[in-house]
């Protein structure tokens, strides 16, 4: 079997082009604050593309730049300005901060109705709820490819590979909002192998190169990979060895190219929610 590659670069600019031309549409344009602290290259990779994304669906971009001895209050002084801009309707910070920073006190400083990326405890409590809120951008991007490419989660087993606050637990929420029977697997799982080879859909973020091989992939079986790591000669991959995955799976995404571009074209929509939310059309 071959596997069809799901698309995640084409999906994401049908998304973009449906949010810029209804954010043309409106008189007060929406807007996103990002916030980052320090200067990790990698952070300002991701800031640089939000900034381009901002650009391509016509939405207002504001970036604030925090020196990595910012202290916390400091820092939540910041996002108090952000919540009350009118002209900013989501706000993002840039995580993990430095660990003598108080993460949980940054996400409850974020108001619940600027945060788009679905970190503040009321809408992850909403999301367990099932009441329409945001979602977080990297688990809506993986179930808008399963909707995209016709793959319905009712009734199937789903294993997710991973724990994280921000993509296993809500993923596997997600997946049991859609009716899916879900294992969650994480370092400690016994019998890795075995139930992943279970899975009708094999959901994978633990950041560990080459952990899927072709054999804990059961015939048929979507594989969606949303990690993004390295391999020993420092070129992008997931956490699947794509080949052997690829080998037995009906579908599969790539990386890159599979869910990061998704998660980015979420966001936007998040932040075109939240605009509407906020009365601007």
């Amino acid at each position: 079997m071959s596997a069809v590659i799901m698309d995640g670069k084409a999906l994401s600019a049908r998304i973009k082009e449906q949010v810029r031309a209804q954010a043309q549409a409106m008189e007060r344009r929406p807007g996103l604050a990002m916030i980052l602290v320090g200067e990790d290259p990698a952070a300002q990779v991701y800031e640089a593309g939000k900034r381009k994304d901002c650009q391509q669906c016509g939405f207002y971009y504001d970036t604030f730049q925090l020196p990595g001895d910012v202290s916390q209050e400091e820092l939540e002084q910041v996002l108090e300005q952000f919540n009350g801009r009118e002209d900013i309707d989501g706000i993002l910070v840039q995580f993990p901060l430095p660990a003598r920073l108080d993460a949980r006190r940054v996400q409850l400083a974020i108001r619940p109705d600027k945060d788009v990326d679905c970190i503040h405890p009321a809408n992850v409590g909403d999301l367990i709820l099932g009441v329409d809120s945001f979602r977080p951008c990297t688990p809506a991007g993986v179930m808008r490819l399963l909707e995209e490419y016709g793959i319905d989660p009712r009734g199937k087993r789903c294993t997710v590979v991973g724990r994280s606050n921000i993509v296993g637990k809500p993923q596997a929420m997600l997946m049991l909002l859609r009716d899916s029977t879900v294992t969650i697997c994480h370092t400690q799982t016994k019998n890795l192998e075995e139930e992943c080879a279970k899975a009708d859909i094999l959901i994978t973020a633990a950041g560990h190169a080459g952990l899927i091989t072709g054999e804990m992939v059961k015939q048929g079986a979507v594989v969606v990979d949303i990690a993004i790591n390295r391999d020993g000669q420092g070129r992008l991959c997931g956490d699947a060895v794509f080949e052997q995955a690829a080998a037995r799976a009906s579908y599969i995404t790539p990386v890159p190219g599979g869910v990061g571009p998704v998660t980015r074209a979420v966001l936007m929509e998040n932040t075109l929610k939240a605009a509407l939310r906020h009365g601007k059309r």
